[in-house]
């Protein structure tokens, strides 16, 4: 009995997970989170841009072998929605134009030997590394962007402050050290892209700095109006009173 095409296919399974806990060091994964987070909120507003990390990337449809799975990837020109992975076939043949990976002991052969020459030829147009212990790379933040088919050093800035600045083109982003900190920079505003608990943090501080101005300024409304009757004892009228402390003269009147 023949056997279809389409049946064959559907017995291709491409897996969610390999089936192995996930084991990072501390700063991997918080880098990763980092990343994959700030670049989300980054990216919120655009519906066609897919950020994640950590995702089974399938690029060759019926080989299961042909993935890969970085730790953070931004790709462009697909929907922003939830996968359990990726299959580029399903996704208009997109593949990421961004990738970082968080360097450490286990990955860094893989990192800088293998994984550039896989990006490469996938055609990913920018491939960035992080050591954030600064052991295994000999820039502690490097990238490279795809030129014929390889894969050339992009271009360091040192800031006024000493930081180490690198622009991706691909995000419109700078990736900036800030004392062995990655943290991506707009360069247009000049401002640092948040975490989600950094933004919590943000949101609290402001909140606690209006909640400050709010009773300075009743305690200064009730210093006004504690001058009132002093200033009644002094022989000013209402009008007086009033334009000395900036009340309504219907306030000061209810003194008197």
């Amino acid at each position: 009995m023949a056997v279809s095409s389409n049946e064959l296919e559907t017995e291709i399974v491409y897996p969610d997970s390999d089936g192995k806990p996930m084991a990072e060091s501390d700063a991997t994964r918080d880098y990763l989170i980092y990343g994959v987070e700030a670049l989300s909120n980054y990216f919120q507003n655009q519906t066609d841009v897919y950020v994640s990390g950590n995702l089974f990337i399938y690029y060759k449809k019926g080989s299961p072998s042909a993935v890969i799975a970085p730790d953070v990837f931004v790709v462009f020109g697909v929907e922003k929605k939830k996968r359990m992975s990726y299959k580029a076939w399903e996704e208009n043949s997109q593949l990421p134009q961004f990738i970082l990976e968080i360097t450490s002991k286990t990955t860094q052969e893989n990192d800088e030997y293998d994984k550039p020459i896989k990006y490469a030829q996938l055609g990913v147009q920018e491939y960035f590394q992080y050591d954030p212990t600064g052991d295994y790379l000999k820039s502690q933040l490097k990238g490279q962007t795809l030129e014929e088919g390889r894969y050339q050093p992009l271009a360091t800035t040192r800031l006024a402050d000493g930081v180490l600045s690198i622009h991706s083109q691909v995000l419109g982003l700078d990736l900036r050290l800030y004392e062995g900190e990655l943290r991506f920079y707009d360069p247009q505003t000049q401002k640092k892209l948040l975490s989600p608990q950094e933004i919590e943090q943000a949101r609290q501080e402001a909140e606690q700095a209006r909640q400050e101005a709010e009773q300075a300024r009743q305690k200064a409304e009730q210093a006004q109006r504690d001058a009132i009757p002093r200033l009644k004892e002094m022989g000013l009228t209402v009008e007086q009173i009033a334009t000395a402390l900036n009340l309504p003269v219907e306030e000061v009147r209810a003194y008197f």
